[in-house]
């Protein structure tokens, strides 16, 4: 008789500095394959990551396995980025064991800090969508949700940015050149994912009429899990991540021939769908390419998550929205929609009334634009080549779906055209409409956002479903935002009101007390000049840029578009320039610290970026300026970047247009490092002001109602600029610098000044003067951010998710049940 396997589980490695040394030694020579002879740096950053790798393996197991024994519900987050950043610190400040790595290290006479520089940073994001869903998994796991992220393992991410003559240049990001130590591979996690091909009718067994997909052409999509730990919980839950895997391999006969190209080529077109992240969409291959990425991911996602569902025998399909929540970040993911209708009706012959009351109680979606042009849509024509049998599945809800707004509002054609998932004028789906009528919960992420989506951009929608709309105001992950990114500080705050504000940041109200403590506030001066020399060193070493740490920090560091205004920003430094060039020496001693990636296709928002250098060099050029004034263009900014950026802002420039920027993160990071912001009623502004009081930040500009009425109105921006000599020079300046090649900005600002730059400049340079007055009035200026801190608690993410898992995903944290 056959014996039956057994797998012995391995002892669980200890956190002790002894224990760590042995894990990482022993990772060096098995996995890294080197020794004291010939390990660099670079061995020695992997060797620590797996031995770090371990520790998180022992508790991923565990709480796997307890999900399975406890059939708990499971969250399943769909987003087309993630923004992780390094993982080296944040997994070891989860474990709870930084301080016993770091003796650990210091006994083999390495540095921690300098091995952590050897990480790259995961290019699986952009911006914000891709940060936001990283701290939603950070959070997640913290607060015990079973909860699994869905996504791409892009091999290149979004590019590199290089600067050259003050133009960006983009270069491919091989963040996976030495590997990536914190990933996975699951090559028996694998799935088929078809394109193109035809639809054609039969006849079941039962006598059903049904429809399948067939002629596709199948690529493999393989699975890569990242481990992501909770805050000291022993929770660690899955970054689940595919990769596109040919399934026609290397061609030998062709090869043989001498066809060495077409012997690989359809391997290599077939893996090009994991290469990048949001490819030029600005030709046609482009958008068949997202199309392809958006459709890959969430097919093998919807898979995944049915195989999951039906591990546990006799699982009924009923019970799918009780076993399973699907939130869909942004339109990205909206295929799985009419994908889970494919597969449900399809695949497993249930019956279509079934299948999408099942498909609007497990989806919900995630808003996150105002922008019209940022609605995403895919012409049918494409979808109708790429995914046949997605259009006629999309066009079958559609076609309901107009029938019911008929019923409601019978004789209403134009409703009917703007509510319609198929645009029949420019024969195109409409995503986000989509995502709407198949989710059971539609939210915004700021309170100004969703009263926007509800009022102005659907409307109609918000009418048809009041019950589907709320709000879900964004947060961040205080473990990595300040207790990582932020050591001093985290010191500082922690000697104040004890160590449980990193799983519980409503407790920084307890700093409140020391507002106005003399000793506290200087101590806190102390560590905020820490980190902006901190941040100069950096600067020198790795762009040789350099900053006076003296200077007011004033920074604005996000993704380069028109409508968060770093054009505005560049205005006023402008502003400041002839000031000072005219012999106004009352002004602040100031440095102007730009961050962002233009899109590659996105022409206006590069010419700012060029811009900026222009601007930076006529500052250089005049000494009696240069004394005051210095403006640093940070290249490549990505989330190690901004972990030394965000300690180091004291002014966090959050200006953009109002109503539309949907919420913003990057202003509650400033805030919770102590910056004060200068912005407008935006986006999470508006919350900010609420919590924090406005008497500690500096708001200005037009309301998103008074931005609305001048766009109504007719705003003339070329008056504006003729009544004011100030900007009237500022304009001027633009269209003349660098021999004339910023005049299409300077045009845009007299003609077409969609972002009502001009209608804010006036209220900018005010309170960019009110601003500076009160920096130079150091105590003050502290007491003011000492309130920053103790009040951004309500921003934390772990209150965000919360909010989703109560009132959207119906999950509850795990808690292990005794076994019986």
């Amino acid at each position: 008789m056959r014996n039956e396997r057994t797998i012995p589980k391995p002892k669980p490695g200890g956190l002790d500095p002894a224990s760590i040394i042995d894990a990482f030694a022993h990772r060096m020579m098995y996995s890294v394959a080197r020794d004291e002879f010939n390990a660099t740096d670079e061995n020695a950053f992997q060797a620590l990551a797996y031995a770090t790798r371990d520790r998180l393996m022992d508790r991923w197991f565990k709480t796997q396995d307890a999900y399975y024994r406890d059939d708990v519900k499971r969250v399943y987050y769909l987003s087309l980025e993630f923004l992780l950043g390094r993982l080296l610190v944040s997994n070891m400040i989860s474990l709870g064991a930084k301080r016993d790595f770091v003796e650990a290290m210091d006994r083999l006479g390495f540095r921690l800090d300098s091995l952590a520089e050897r990480e790259s940073d995961a290019g699986l994001g952009n911006g914000g969508l891709g940060r936001l869903a990283a701290c939603f998994l950070d959070s997640a796991s913290t607060l015990a949700l079973p909860f699994y992220g869905y996504g791409i393992r892009y091999e290149y991410g979004i590019f590199r940015q290089r600067i050259r003559d003050g133009q960006q240049f983009e270069a491919p990001d091989n963040w996976l050149r030495y590997g990536n130590p914190w990933e996975v591979a699951r090559p028996d996690v694998l799935f088929p994912v078809k394109f193109y091909g035809r639809v054609e009718s039969y006849t079941d067994e039962q006598g059903r009429s049904r429809m399948r997909w067939v002629d596709a052409e199948t690529v493999y999509a393989m699975a890569y899990d990242v481990a992501i730990p909770g805050y000291h919980n022993d929770i660690v839950n899955t970054l689940r991540l595919w990769a596109a895997k040919s399934s026609r391999e290397f061609d030998l006969d062709k090869f043989n021939a001498g066809a060495y190209i077409d012997a690989v080529q359809d391997k290599t077109s077939s893996e090009n769908i994991s290469k990048v992240l949001y490819p030029k969409d600005d030709v046609y291959a482009g958008r068949e390419l997202r199309l392809k990425q958006q459709y890959f991911f969430t097919s093998a996602t919807i898979q995944d998550v049915i195989r999951r569902f039906r591990k546990q025998p006799e699982r009924q399909w009923q019970e799918l929205p009780d076993k399973v929540a699907i939130q869909l970040n942004d339109t990205h993911p909206s295929i799985a929609i009419p994908e889970t209708m494919r597969v449900l009706v399809d695949e497993h012959a249930i019956d279509w009334d079934t299948a999408w009351w099942l498909c609007q109680r497990v989806f919900a979606y995630t808003n996150h634009t105002v922008l019209p042009e940022a609605l995403e849509s895919w012409s049918t024509e494409l979808m109708g080549k790429l995914l046949p049998r997605h259009l006629q599945i999309v066009q079958e809800i559609d076609r309901r779906f107009r029938a019911a707004i008929v019923v409601a509002h019978p004789g209403d054609d134009a409703k009917l055209k703007r509510m319609a998932i198929i645009d029949d004028g420019a024969q195109s789906v409409r995503m986000a409409n989509l995502a709407i009528v198949g989710s059971h919960s539609v939210n915004g992420v700021a309170r100004l956002h969703t009263d926007i989506l509800t009022s102005r951009i659907f409307p109609d929608f918000h009418a048809f479903f009041p019950k589907k709309f709320n709000n879900k105001t964004n947060g961040i992950t205080p473990r990595r935002w300040l207790l990582q990114s932020n050591p001093e500080l985290s010191a500082l705050i922690t000697s104040a009101i004890a160590d449980a504000w990193p799983a519980d940041l409503a407790a920084l109200r307890g700093l409140e007390a020391f507002a106005d403590d003399t000793s506290f506030r200087e101590r806190w001066r102390a560590v905020k000049l820490q980190r902006k020399e901190a941040l100069v060193r950096w600067l020198r070493l790795c762009h040789q840029l350099d900053a006076d740490p003296e200077s007011l920090f004033d920074i604005q560091i996000k993704r380069m578009h028109e409508y968060k205004r770093q054009l505005l920003n560049v205005m006023h430094v402008i502003a400041l320039h002839h000031r000072l060039a005219d012999g106004d020496d009352a002004i602040a001693p100031r440095t102007v610290i730009f961050g962002g990636k233009a899109a590659p296709s996105y022409y206006i928002a590069k010419l700012f970026i060029q811009l900026i250098h222009a601007v930076a060099a006529m500052v250089r050029a005049n000494p009696n300026v240069a004394r005051k004034l210095n403006v640093v263009f940070v290249p490549n900014y990505d989330v190690s970047a901004a972990e030394l950026l965000f300690p180091a802002t004291e002014l966090s420039e959050q200006i953009s247009t109002a109503g539309t920027e949907a919420s913003g993160t990057g202003c509650m990071k400033a805030v919770l490092n102590g910056g004060l912001l200068i912005g407008t009623l935006d986006g999470a502004n508006i919350e900010i002001a609420e919590q924090v009081g406005k008497e500690n930040l500096f708001i200005f500009g037009k309301t998103a109602e008074e931005i609305a009425a001048l766009r109504a109105g007719g705003y003339d921006s070329r008056a504006l600029i003729n009544a004011d000599p100030v900007l009237a020079r500022v304009v001027e300046t633009i269209g003349t610098l660098s021999g004339g090649i910023f005049q299409p900005v300077a045009d845009m600002l007299k003609t077409a000044d969609r972002y009502f730059h001009c209608a804010d400049f006036a209220s900018y340079v005010a309170t960019q003067q009110r601003a500076a007055e009160q920096w130079q009035r150091a105590d003050d200026w502290t007491r003011m951010s000492i309130l920053n801190t103790a009040r951004s608690g309500w921003f934390s993410g772990d209150r965000t998710v919360k909010e989703y898992a109560d009132e959207i995903w119906k999950a509850a944290p795990f808690t292990a049940r005794e076994p019986e």
